[in-house]
Protein backbone atom coordinates (compact mmCIF):
# COMPACT_ATOMS: atom_id res chain seq x y z
CA UNK A 1 0.00 0.00 0.00
CA UNK A 2 1.63 3.21 -0.74
CA UNK A 3 1.50 6.45 1.77
CA UNK A 4 -0.71 8.03 -0.62
CA UNK A 5 -3.66 5.05 -0.14
CA UNK A 6 -2.62 4.85 3.73
CA UNK A 7 -3.64 8.48 4.18
CA UNK A 8 -6.49 8.12 2.07
CA UNK A 9 -7.42 5.27 4.53
CA UNK A 10 -6.90 7.17 7.60
CA UNK A 11 -8.80 9.79 5.85
CA UNK A 12 -11.82 7.57 5.16
CA UNK A 13 -11.77 6.03 8.19
CA UNK A 14 -13.08 9.28 9.94
CA UNK A 15 -16.01 9.67 7.98
CA UNK A 16 -19.12 8.67 10.16
CA UNK A 17 -19.91 5.60 9.59
CA UNK A 18 -23.15 6.26 6.84
CA UNK A 19 -20.59 8.40 4.58
CA UNK A 20 -17.75 5.00 4.44
CA UNK A 21 -20.74 2.22 4.27
CA UNK A 22 -21.65 3.88 1.02
CA UNK A 23 -17.99 4.42 0.34
CA UNK A 24 -17.28 0.62 0.88
CA UNK A 25 -20.66 -0.58 -1.03
CA UNK A 26 -19.08 2.07 -4.57
CA UNK A 27 -15.61 0.58 -4.22
CA UNK A 28 -17.17 -3.24 -4.10
CA UNK A 29 -19.40 -2.34 -7.37
CA UNK A 30 -16.03 -0.75 -8.89
CA UNK A 31 -14.31 -4.33 -8.54
CA UNK A 32 -17.15 -6.17 -10.20
CA UNK A 33 -16.52 -7.81 -13.59
CA UNK A 34 -12.89 -7.12 -12.73
CA UNK A 35 -12.07 -11.25 -13.71
CA UNK A 36 -12.84 -12.27 -9.86
CA UNK A 37 -16.23 -14.14 -10.32
CA UNK A 38 -18.21 -15.56 -6.99
CA UNK A 39 -16.92 -18.89 -7.78
CA UNK A 40 -12.95 -17.77 -8.19
CA UNK A 41 -13.74 -15.68 -4.45
CA UNK A 42 -15.16 -19.58 -3.26
CA UNK A 43 -12.24 -21.65 -4.56
CA UNK A 44 -9.60 -19.32 -3.12
CA UNK A 45 -11.40 -19.41 0.61
CA UNK A 46 -11.53 -22.87 0.09
CA UNK A 47 -7.20 -23.20 -1.15
CA UNK A 48 -6.72 -20.66 1.99
CA UNK A 49 -9.07 -22.90 4.77
CA UNK A 50 -7.25 -25.46 3.26
CA UNK A 51 -3.88 -24.44 3.92
CA UNK A 52 -5.23 -23.33 7.44
CA UNK A 53 -6.59 -26.61 8.30
CA UNK A 54 -3.34 -28.30 7.19
CA UNK A 55 -0.93 -25.96 9.46
CA UNK A 56 -3.26 -26.79 12.22
CA UNK A 57 -2.90 -30.63 11.50
CA UNK A 58 0.86 -30.07 11.18
CA UNK A 59 1.61 -28.03 13.93
CA UNK A 60 3.30 -25.20 11.87
CA UNK A 61 0.65 -23.06 13.27
CA UNK A 62 -0.68 -23.61 16.74
CA UNK A 63 -3.71 -21.59 16.97
CA UNK A 64 -5.00 -19.16 19.43
CA UNK A 65 -7.11 -20.37 22.64
CA UNK A 66 -10.76 -19.44 22.20
CA UNK A 67 -10.47 -17.37 25.18
CA UNK A 68 -7.58 -15.35 24.26
CA UNK A 69 -9.03 -14.55 21.23
CA UNK A 70 -12.41 -13.42 22.28
CA UNK A 71 -10.78 -11.11 24.77
CA UNK A 72 -8.69 -9.65 21.32
CA UNK A 73 -12.40 -9.36 19.79
CA UNK A 74 -13.47 -7.46 22.59
CA UNK A 75 -11.03 -5.15 22.93
CA UNK A 76 -10.66 -4.56 19.28
CA UNK A 77 -14.59 -4.01 19.15
CA UNK A 78 -13.98 -1.77 22.53
CA UNK A 79 -11.82 0.48 20.77
CA UNK A 80 -13.55 1.01 17.74
CA UNK A 81 -16.61 2.27 20.19
CA UNK A 82 -13.90 4.78 21.81
CA UNK A 83 -13.23 6.06 18.12
CA UNK A 84 -17.02 6.85 17.25
CA UNK A 85 -18.04 10.51 17.72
Amino acid sequence: MTQETRELMERVLRLPAEERAALAARLIESLEGEGTSDDDVTRAWREELGRRYDDLVSGRDPGTPAAQALAAMRRAMAEERERRP
